[in-house]
């Protein structure tokens, strides 16, 4: 059967390398097969939600936002991180689809679920998909924009375009990636494989 499944191999010790505002770096000693250990460095990471929005001329949400680690303006799906201990994932995704684009979503379904770079990082992504699409009238949503959020273009673009400029290398962050091309995927059986918003993480 192909399917991911939890695994945890014992740590003799764990050195934590640096804490930051968001992340921290440890290196943990983990015993290997043959009763080797090896050291392993990784990022441990609270985990993000990220939306892709798709209207009901199927198009897609991109935002564009600098990203100072790459040195790029990267076109991306609204996300955030998951820093309200106890929120609901997909409150979360409703929260920065708000906050982010200034949009709304009566409908929403789990899209597809990410380990970003699993061999140095324990990050995890939920995307979700939302439909049902309304704006938010301005005087409504409160949100201010700092840092590199400012003045961040919000484009509507074609599922099918999108998923030309994904692999034509056009797009490079993965959950809009992933996003767009698990949407597309979907919506050849109609989206009734989606799993339901709060379907469990594995």
């Amino acid at each position: 059967m192909i399917e991911d499944t939890p695994e945890s191999w014992d740590v003799l010790e764990t050195k934590e390398r640096f804490d930051g505002h968001v992340i921290k770096v440890v290196t943990d000693t983990v015993r290997m097969p043959r009763d080797e250990a090896a050291e392993r460095d990784y990022v441990v990471h609270p985990g993000a939600v990220a939306v892709l929005a798709l209207d009901d001329q199927d198009r897609v949400l991109l935002i564009r936002q600098y990203r100072h680690p790459t040195r790029h303006l990267m076109w991306e799906l609204p996300a955030g991180l998951r820093d309200v201990p106890g929120e609901p994932l997909v409150d979360a995704a409703a929260r920065e689809l708000a906050e982010e684009a200034g949009y709304r979503a009566a409908t929403w379904h789990t899209l597809i679920d990410l380990r970003t770079s699993p061999g140095m990082s324990d990050e995890r992504i939920r995307v979700f998909l939302a439909r049902d699409l309304t704006k938010i009238p301005d005087e409504e949503n409160g949100f201010v924009h700092r840092h590199e959020e400012i003045d961040m273009p919000v484009k509507w673009v074609p599922l099918p375009d999108a998923v030309e400029k994904a692999l034509m290398g056009m797009i490079h962050n993965s959950p809009a990636v992933a996003g767009i091309l698990a949407a597309y995927a979907a919506s050849v059986e109609g989206l009734a494989l989606l799993r339901p918003a709060d379907a469990p993480e594995a």
